[in-house]
């Protein structure tokens, strides 16, 4: 009788399990789905990279200087001899955690343009517009350039300037799906009924365009990620000797030019996988969003 309802209990949990699978392939599809996972690794090794790096980032070894895969450097290593893999693996970090920032501020700020704008209206609304369609046409790397030359070469100066550059992505598409849901019914009986316009705006509203704004969010991600690694590859955001993909891909191209391409190679590659994850989960995120 005991392993009669244990069996039960396996095919209902392998049923439950077979349908919240199937239920995720159907929202983010195959492509979506090896994306996750793709991105899940880099994440994991990132995040991970004191334990599993198998030597110190930025400890130069000269007699392994340019040498090509071997045992003891699975990628080989650079110039100065530090393991490839192991700047790989922190270098990632920075470029996750850099345009995270960015992205978390600017659609912060951007949210909030956007209730702002939906809510009041009129002329509120027109400024507001005019101010993000200014930004919108700034280029977001000009922005980084404009801060790093007001204070100077670092992550935390570049990310300031790109979080402003990348406040009208998100307040934009937030503030249409704002203004639907400014104009639906459950909006004017709260109003009616005696509701500030913050509460309605915060316990409502934005709860309602959440998916649009971590999809938006999402999207553009791999954006942020290409800018903040052009501006290391100029040698405007992270400075050497620092992991940083940017840095890695502008060594590497001085290695390349000698004949060693490994580095700008590797690096590159990893930047492309992790633009490539982030758009397709950030589209599979939005077209989810704009469905619902």
């Amino acid at each position: 009788m005991k392993t009669t309802t244990l069996a039960v209990a396996r095919d209902a949990s392998q049923r439950r399990t077979s349908v919240w699978w199937q239920r995720y392939i159907d929202r983010f599809g195959v492509l979506g789905t090896v994306a996750c996972v793709i991105l899940a690794i880099i994440i994991i090794g990132a995040v991970f990279a004191p334990w599993l790096a198998p030597y110190d980032p930025d400890y130069p070894d000269l007699t392994s200087a340019l040498s090509g895969p071997s045992a003891q450097h699975l990628l080989g290593a650079d110039a100065l001899g530090r393991d490839i893999l192991s700047r790989l693996m922190y270098g990632a970090r920075v470029t996750l955690v850099g345009p995270a920032a960015v992205i978390v501020l600017s659609t912060i700020i951007g949210t909030f343009l956007a209730l702002v704008a939906a809510w009041r209206g009129r002329r509120t609304d027109a400024v507001i517009v005019w101010v993000l369609d200014i930004l919108f046409a700034v280029p977001g790397i000009v922005f980084g350039l404009i801060a790093v030359a007001l204070w100077g070469p670092s992550l935390v100066t570049v990310v300031g300037g790109l979080a402003i550059a990348y406040i009208p992505y998100v307040a934009r598409v937030v503030r249409g799906a704002a203004l639907r849901e400014r104009n639906m019914p459950y909006v004017s009986a709260a109003w009616l009924q005696g509701h500030s316009g913050v509460s309605i705006t915060s316990k409502q509203i934005l709860p309602n365009v959440q998916p649009i704004v971590i999809a938006q969010a999402v999207s553009s991600l791999g954006f942020a990620v290409i800018d903040l690694a052009a501006l290391s590859f100029l040698g405007l955001g992270v400075q050497p000797p620092a992991a940083d993909l940017g840095l890695m891909v502008k060594s590497g191209f001085d290695s390349a030019l000698r004949g060693y391409p490994g580095e700008a190679i590797y690096a590159g590659i990893l930047i492309v996988l992790i633009v490539w994850c982030v758009t397709i989960i950030g589209d599979r995120l939005l077209s989810n969003a704009r469905a619902m």
